[in-house]
């Protein structure tokens, strides 16, 4: 693949991060977008008032945007859940409506979503065609996340949209949650544990939206989990396993959380057993599809 420039929205998170220093070590050109630009390789934006920089967009070949307010950092109030889809459906319209104003507009546009799109699915494999099991709000916001992606397509950009599963990193999100209890030689899962965990590799997220940028045949909606879910309990186990932690293990009652969390218990508590088999089929490999070996690498 040749030097292509890069552009990336809500790059300073735990995927966007590290998606740029790959992007980097491979030679291409990256440039973020964000509030408070530091460096000549980053571009002020505020999707909030449809603000972006100029030049931000000029002589770009891939946009990758994972930009949205963090799903699980504040309780979900009425205002909090409006900031949550809004942030999304913001940055997505401001995109397009930069790139309906170029001649030379990008050679695709690449979106996160989530497999919260799908519900408490239980026990059942979710694929991409596979329709909400309930309407909570995870689902709405997922939805309305992939309508503002979608509408790219209308200026002929080819558009990748990644749900995007449990994401396994020891600098953030759900790993160094489970992690913190461990320290005091505690494995804490969430109600009876038996939810399925669709879960995946930071660095595996990283390569498939690199995969997604190499192959131009690449379009539409895909899964993006690791092939062998497993169930809440047992990623609390093998987290204290590869960090070789003694523990207790003993269950976060549900209705403890439901009452602490409110609303945003179902982001821990919701079971969802996602097949990625499109990805594959498409000719995506994981590096990390066990998760044994994922956690090795992580906590090595």
């Amino acid at each position: 693949m040749q030097n292509n420039t890069i552009l990336i929205g809500g790059g300073s998170g735990l995927i966007g991060s590290r998606l740029a220093e790959m992007f980097r070590a491979q030679g291409h050109t990256v440039r973020l977008l964000t509030r408070s630009p530091k460096t000549e390789d980053q571009f002020f934006w505020n999707p909030a008032s449809g603000e972006m920089q100029d030049g931000a967009l000029q002589g770009v070949d891939y946009v990758i945007n994972l930009a949205g307010a963090g799903i699980a950092d504040k309780r979900w109030t009425t205002a909090r859940k409006k900031e949550l889809v809004e942030s999304r459906e913001q940055s997505a319209a401001l995109l397009f409506q930069a790139m309906e104003r170029m001649e030379q507009r990008p050679k695709a546009y690449l979106s996160a979503s989530a497999i919260g799109y799908y519900g408490n699915s239980g026990e059942s494999w979710m694929r991409e065609d596979s329709a909400p099991v309930d309407q909570s709000f995870m689902v709405d916001c997922c939805q309305k996340w992939e309508s503002a992606a979608g509408q790219l397509t209308v200026l002929g950009i080819r558009t990748v949209i990644f749900r995007i599963g449990v994401v396994l990193a020891k600098e953030g999100g759900a790993l160094a949650e489970v992690v913190k209890p461990l320290r005091f030689g505690l494995g804490a899962y969430f109600g009876n544990g038996q939810a399925w965990w669709s879960w995946i590799h930071r660095d595996d997220v990283c390569r498939a939206f690199i995969w997604a940028t190499e192959n131009q045949a690449v379009e539409g909606v895909f899964n993006l989990t690791a092939p062998t879910p497993v169930r809440g309990k047992e990623l609390v186990i093998a987290t204290a396993k590869a960090r070789k932690h003694a523990a207790v293990f003993l269950p976060a009652p549900a209705f403890v959380l439901r009452l602490v969390l409110g609303e945003m218990s179902a982001v821990i508590l919701n079971s969802n057993r996602v097949s990625s088999e499109k990805l594959t089929q498409a000719g995506f490999e994981f590096k990390w599809p066990e998760l044994n070996a994922a956690l090795s690498d992580i906590f090595a």
